[in-house]
């Protein structure tokens, strides 16, 4: 789950990590009560998650509250690359003497924690990766050792960083750690990390992806996710605790897994269709998620037809077919569907299918000939 700005910075300031003043806004009064709290001058910025904010318009300096009510006027409502913006942070500006990039993220190849920190701040970490590698420092972190001040010095020392910006950024190494690991984050990124002239040293940007597989533990976490973000498909998906992605296609997909369901997305591409989503049902395929997730695809006009691909592991082929029977005398199917059943007990399936199939619902043996008939009833490639 990737945060927001605003949200990063609030997950930073519950470990100790130093923020600029500020406050969300969703209307021009409330940047205007928020520039008023935080102290002119501020820096009125749009909450999206996309890059090139500034480019685009959507981050202004203000010195006084006229120009807050102007530019936030300007930022509500911009579309910032296919993102609206709906929201605003509203932040103390700062002096800069110096911008510095520092982050905690995974190696999955090394089976380490890596972080990394450079000088050269305030860009596009990739593009210095890219123009210049040597500028920025790593570290592989052992999760049983720890980070240690020690590992932090050295660590800044090879960055390069300032002398007077040492201290400041070895102690908020540390606690961005702990924000990282205790977090349960799968990256926490501050570009920029910047020096002020009085010598301060704190985050000016927030960039925090967190681990959705540790959510059970982060009830609090339900906060941060933006349902306003979402469109009346997902929303309806979240609220039956699916995961569900809106596309803009034609054909509704159910599959079980993660990546079953983008297999199934690319070989209706393949054949000339276009995926209308991406859901994935997981392990379970009982009626009542069989049932969820038929209406959740129902609740698409663009829908004209539906691929089931189910692959019995665990869950055995029989209780999927039931699964499936039961959900189609619950929920009225608007769409023509066409469902392929492979795996354990696939066999004992297919007859259980049977009992319903028509000229709306037909079972098909592979994912490739379901998907071409999955088109067909569509109306036709590319339709």
């Amino acid at each position: 789950m990737d945060l927001f700005e605003y949200q990063g910075k609030q997950y930073f300031a519950r470990y100790g990590i130093p923020v600029s003043p500020g406050g969300v806004a969703d209307t021009v009064d409330d940047a205007v009560a928020q520039a008023d709290q935080a102290g002119y001058p501020v820096v009125v910025k749009a909450q999206v998650q996309v890059g090139g904010r500034g480019k685009a318009g959507g981050i202004k300096l203000a010195s006084d509250a006229a120009e807050v009510r102007q530019h936030a006027g300007a930022i509500l409502g911009m579309d910032i690359k296919g993102h609206v913006v709906r929201r605003l942070w509203v932040e103390h500006a700062s002096d800069i003497a110096k911008e510095y990039y520092a982050s905690f993220t995974l190696d999955r190849s090394a089976k380490k924690y890596l972080a990394m920190v450079s000088a050269k701040g305030g860009v596009d970490i990739e593009a210095v990766a890219a123009e210049d590698p040597g500028a920025i420092a790593r570290m592989h972190v052992d999760p049983a050792v720890g980070f240690t001040a020690a590992d932090a010095g050295r660590l800044v020392d090879e960055a390069k960083l300032d002398s007077e910006a040492r201290a400041g950024a070895v102690e908020i190494l540390q606690k961005l750690y702990r924000c990282y690991v205790e977090g349960d984050a799968d990256l926490v990124e501050i570009n920029p990390l910047i020096l002020t002239p009085e010598g301060r040293v704190h985050a000016l940007d927030a960039k925090v992806t967190l681990d959705d597989n540790a959510a059970f533990r982060h009830p609090e976490w339900d906060d941060f996710r933006d349902i306003d973000e979402l469109d009346e498909r997902e929303k309806l998906a979240r609220s039956k605790g699916l995961q569900y992605v809106g596309l803009e296609g034609f054909v509704g997909i159910i599959a079980n897994g993660a990546g079953l369901a983008m297999s199934t997305c690319d070989v209706v591409n393949q054949v000339g269709g276009k995926p209308a989503n991406f859901l994935d049902i997981g392990g379970g395929a009982n009626a009542e998620v069989m049932a969820n997730a038929l209406e959740v695809i129902n609740s698409d006009a663009n829908v004209r037809s539906i691929f089931i691909n189910i692959f019995g592991g665990i869950t055995r082929g029989e209780e999927v077919a039931n699964g499936i029977v039961t959900a189609l005398q619950r929920v009225e199917i608007k769409a023509p569907m066409v469902i392929r059943l492979d795996g354990t007990n696939a066999e004992e399936g297919r007859k259980i299918l049977k009992t319903v199939e028509s000229d709306r619902v037909i079972s098909s043996p592979t994912m490739l000939a379901a998907a071409k008939h999955a088109v067909e009833l569509a109306g036709g490639v590319g339709q």
